[in-house]
């Protein structure tokens, strides 16, 4: 009885032995595995070339998806040194782009423009030569169309209501406090005399 007993413990713990031998030398193998590098650099073209038909992108965005793929910081460089010298990555391009089509569609403010370049990677003597097509006036003038389109949706709302959640909303595009405040104050002055004028020709 005690035999077969410790005959079975034997055989139970030379099995755990090998299993762990077994996983370890596995384990020790994989990492191991040296990596081919002409198929890592096809694959890192590949990535590229797959982000960059979305959209155009940025030195540090690609070089960090291919960080994220498991590509060597080493096999990153030298493609993207190879992409660079064709032309295909142009940081001052993109953010050219990139400034122009938030400012236009989402109606972004500078601040919130240099910040977004900034976390995409965009030295900053780069951003302020695209940041330089958004001057005061053409600011301003997206601050007020912002204005008049929100202020369409706000009747019934008091006046100090309307001052405090339209200048939150521009804060929150980016813009200056003191020239938020200012367009705010205009919109809001120039939608009240409206209103006023339109009442006095409606008919009682």
């Amino acid at each position: 009885m005690s035999d077969t007993s410790s005959g079975g413990r034997g055989r139970f713990a030379g099995s755990r032995r090998r299993g762990r031998s077994a996983d370890g030398a596995e384990g020790s193998a994989e990492s191991a595995a040296p990596v081919d590098p002409v198929k890592e650099q096809r694959k890192a073209t590949d990535l590229c070339y797959a982000l960059l038909t979305v959209r155009a992108r940025t030195r540090v965005e690609l070089k960090d998806a291919l960080l994220r793929k498991g590509i060597r910081e080493e096999t990153a460089e030298l493609v993207l040194g190879k992409f660079d010298r064709a032309g295909l990555i142009d940081d001052a391009a993109f953010a050219e782009v990139w400034v122009r089509s938030r400012h236009e569609h989402q109606g972004l403010g500078r601040r919130a423009l240099v910040q977004e370049l900034r976390r995409k990677g965009v030295a900053d003597e780069v951003a302020a030569e695209a940041l330089a097509a958004v001057d005061d006036e053409a600011e301003q003038e997206r601050a007020r169309e912002l204005v008049r389109k929100k202020l369409r949706t706000m009747s019934g709302v008091d006046q100090q209501t309307k001052m405090r959640r339209l200048v939150a909303a521009l804060a929150r595009k980016g813009y200056a406090e003191g020239m938020a405040y200012r367009v705010v104050r205009d919109e809001v002055k120039a939608a009240a005399e409206g209103e006023a004028d339109l009442e006095e020709y409606l008919p009682d």
